[in-house]
């Protein structure tokens, strides 16, 4: 698949950025262009809306998390595993992707929320053949999804609220453990 054209990559860089930082409402089309550094001409031959540009940020959510799919689905420690492992944000394209849904979805964007709940959706079924039931595929989703939540609240206090190395490898066993097939 080829690579979208770069101004169209830093435009959808410079919504996600705004959208995450300031909201939705703050993320017109001005100021999207302002920070991508780019005309309003220019953001418009890619994007004719900020629905276009909503949903261009959710086609790129869906995109990565094809590629993380594929990396879960290879992953030598197993899904299950990579699953926990990587529910402790990175800042990485996907984590950015995810939060910025995640505001589009909070400030009413039905699409965002969809694109949420696809995006979960198909985590859960790359789980669900790895663990022996529904409560077990309830149990990796939700210790991730708090994983995910307490380590957005872990960046600047002095209290550890997400285990890391020995810590999290111990609970990523205990929960390969409780949920084995």
């Amino acid at each position: 698949m080829p690579r979208p054209p770069l101004a169209r990559e830093r435009v959808l860089d410079a919504f996600e950025s705004i959208v995450i930082a300031d909201g939705e409402r703050t993320a017109t089309l001005e100021a999207t262009a302002r920070a991508a550094g780019v005309s309003k001409g220019g953001l418009l031959y890619h994007f004719k809306s900020k629905d276009e540009l909503v949903a261009g940020l959710l086609d790129r959510l869906e995109r990565l998390n094809d590629a993380d799919l594929e990396r879960m689905a290879s992953a030598e420690e197993g899904p299950v595993a990579y699953y926990v492992r990587t529910s402790v944000m990175e800042d990485d394209a996907l984590d950015r992707a995810l939060i910025a849904a995640s505001r589009l979805a909070q400030g009413g964007s039905l699409p965002a929320a969809d694109a949420l709940r696809r995006t979960r959706r198909r985590w859960e079924d790359a789980i669900r053949p790895h663990v022996r039931d529904s409560a077990s595929v309830d149990l990796v989703m939700l210790l991730s999804d708090g994983l995910y939540f307490n380590n957005s609240l872990d960046v600047h206090g002095p209290d550890r609220l997400v285990p890391s190395g020995a810590d999290l490898r111990a609970l990523t066993d205990l929960v390969l453990r409780a949920t084995a097939p």
